[in-house]
């Protein structure tokens, strides 16, 4: 069993004793916390949007942090069966104080969450985060009378409302979209993508749409982390010539891959260079990824004379820089595409709206388009150390080993080479360095990662 509690929410598995898993009473515990703790924000609103997505235990997941917070005094504006990008449209839409996501995004079916919103609907901050988690150590809240107690209103209208949204956006042109004649197969995982992903592309214009994994039972057909090892299905089909694009999601749509019309992978990395190259074409400005995301998006950037800027892994990191930079698109390499004109959160919806249009603009198949990017590729790699050993002693001296290089320290250690790049991070929970190597092949990117595992030995005297 395993619980994790992080200052953007809580993540675990289901069931076992409690503190040792996402057990009925630790879901309790941190939904009364991160209640008292919005509370105390002296919020201007009484409500908290929660949605799910599919999973086998988000209905009891749900129940439990609704009740919860309707004995803190809360109201609770449940939009059931969801996606991450549609809570947090729904939470300023609506004027609420917050949000709760039930999900576990990629992980496997045993997993399940709870990602924390602020009234903005973006991810609670690092200090907000470490409030509600000591709130929650110490148990301190405060439960109502019952005449006090809030209410839970339902409404299911919202991933229409996301698709009208996208819809909508400036940069999205559903006349030339329509008018290509696309033909798409979507691969759902049995999670929420399998009812909005399709609704979305004939909202879209695209009349021809198939799916696999389309029903939202939470029985994850393969592993849900959206990878060409994971898709051999889709890409199967997509070999047989059949259809122009296929797309794919994970269980709560916020992360975008494609797989090209011949069946070879568009890539999770270049989802977020192709949308930025589309937005770029039309207005310039700067972009902003994570340290270990690939070096295309910076080629692109400068092409289109803006400024790339590289943050911190994690997405409350990537939207603090979005903003400190006034960042016009940004993102992860994982296939999380955050454009500020909608939110500040990675939203499949909005990535494939996007990414359609280009298409279209471009008039070109997906492989060809994939063709004309910067060609880079990635090799993750992990080096394992005795706990008695100091691996943030070991961080910084690489980072001196290499300081005639570009070094950056403002996650771990990441070093620019001509090249390519390496990013080291430790892992907050085992002795384990983990190592990202991006170059313009394979055996580069090995060789390059290869490497400073050696330099690591020789520091560590392994």
């Amino acid at each position: 069993m395993a619980l994790i509690k992080s200052i953007s929410g809580i993540r675990g598995t289901i069931g076992g004793k409690p503190g040792e898993g996402l057990s009925p009473v630790d879901v309790v515990n941190f939904a009364a916390a991160y209640g008292t703790w919005l509370k105390g924000t002296n919020p201007s609103s009484n409500q908290i949007v929660l949605g799910r997505d599919a999973r086998i235990s988000g209905n009891m997941v749900s129940s439990l942090v609704s009740n919860t917070l309707v004995g803190l005094g809360w109201d609770v504006l449940d939009i059931g069966l969801s996606t991450t990008p549609t809570v947090e449209l729904a939470v300023p839409w609506t004027n609420s104080a917050g949000g709760i996501i039930i999900t576990a995004s990629h992980n496997p079916i045993q997993w399940n969450a709870l990602k924390l919103l602020n009234s903005k609907g973006e991810f609670i901050s690092d200090g907000d985060g470490k409030a509600m988690l000591d709130i929650a150590e110490k148990q301190d809240f405060n439960f109502v009378e019952v005449l006090k107690l809030g209410k839970v209103i339902s409404d299911d209208s919202f991933l229409q409302k996301h698709i009208d949204h996208v819809k909508e956006m400036s940069w999205v042109d559903v006349p030339k979209i329509k008018s290509k004649n696309f033909k798409v197969l979507v691969d759902a995982v049995n999670s929420s993508g399998g009812i909005v992903i399709p609704q979305l592309l004939n909202a879209l214009g695209v009349d021809q749409v198939d799916v696999l994994f389309g029903e939202p039972t939470g029985h994850f057909a393969h592993n849900p982390e959206p990878l060409p090892e994971n898709l051999t299905e889709m890409i199967s089909k997509m070999k047989a010539g059949n259809y122009d694009l296929g797309v794919v999601v994970d269980p709560d749509v916020d992360r975008l891959c494609f797989i090209c019309e011949d069946g070879t992978a568009f890539g999770e990395e270049y989802t977020l260079v192709a949308v930025a190259d589309y937005i770029l074409s039309k207005k310039k400005g700067n972009t902003v990824s994570n340290l270990s995301s690939t070096r295309a998006l910076r080629d692109v950037t400068l092409k289109h004379g803006g400024q790339y800027f590289a943050a911190a892994v994690g997405e409350v990191n990537v939207v603090n820089q979005m903003k400190a930079q006034n960042a016009i698109i940004g993102g992860e390499g994982n296939g999380g595409v955050i454009f500020p004109e909608s939110h500040y959160g990675r939203d499949a919806l909005v990535g494939v709206g996007l990414f359609l249009t280009l298409l279209a603009e471009k008039d070109c198949s997906a492989s060809y388009l994939k063709a004309s990017y910067p060609h880079y590729v990635m090799s993750k790699n992990k080096i394992e150390l005795s706990p008695a050993l100091d691996v943030d002693l070991i961080l910084s001296s690489i980072a001196e080993k290499y300081k005639n290089e570009q070094v950056n320290t403002i996650d771990g250690v990441k070093i620019d080479f001509e090249k390519g790049w390496i990013h080291l991070r430790k892992s907050n929970t085992e002795p384990i360095i983990r190592i990202y190597a991006e170059a313009s092949s394979e055996v580069e990117a090995n060789t390059l990662a290869q490497q400073i595992v050696q330099a690591i030995k020789e520091i560590a005297n392994l």
